[in-house]
């Protein structure tokens, strides 16, 4: 399994990326090792990610939102949040749990 994901910097950005593990990679972006660009924007918090089933599908679906999205097209992919899905709590994701679907939102997968 594969990751897209955005995440919502302190200074308000938006940074996107992919990962084939999601919690680890949130993990060293919030401990300052997980990009140039993230580290000196700690915290960051999880708003957004897709799951892709290959590491290139993720690579060139990272690669058009950031190069083909300006940020408010960025804010409706989440809010809408058709092709993934948006996270209603960033304070459960811990490297030791899994992804409880309770805490994100789709269009497309309903809570049994």
């Amino acid at each position: 399994m594969n990751f897209v994901y955005i995440l919502k910097c302190s200074d308000n950005t938006l940074y996107t990326g992919w990962t084939n593990n999601l919690i680890k990679r949130l993990n060293a972006h919030n401990s300052g090792k997980g990009a140039k660009y993230t580290h000196s924007r700690i915290p960051v918090e999880l708003i957004y990610f897709e799951i892709l089933e290959t590491p290139i599908e993720a690579q060139k679906r990272e690669f058009y939102i950031k190069k083909h999205l300006t940020r408010a097209q960025k804010i409706d992919l989440i809010e809408k949040a058709e092709n993934g899905y948006k996270c209603l709590n960033n304070n459960v994701l811990t490297a030791q749990e899994p992804i409880p679907l309770k805490y994100f939102i789709t269009k497309n997968i309903k809570a049994n």
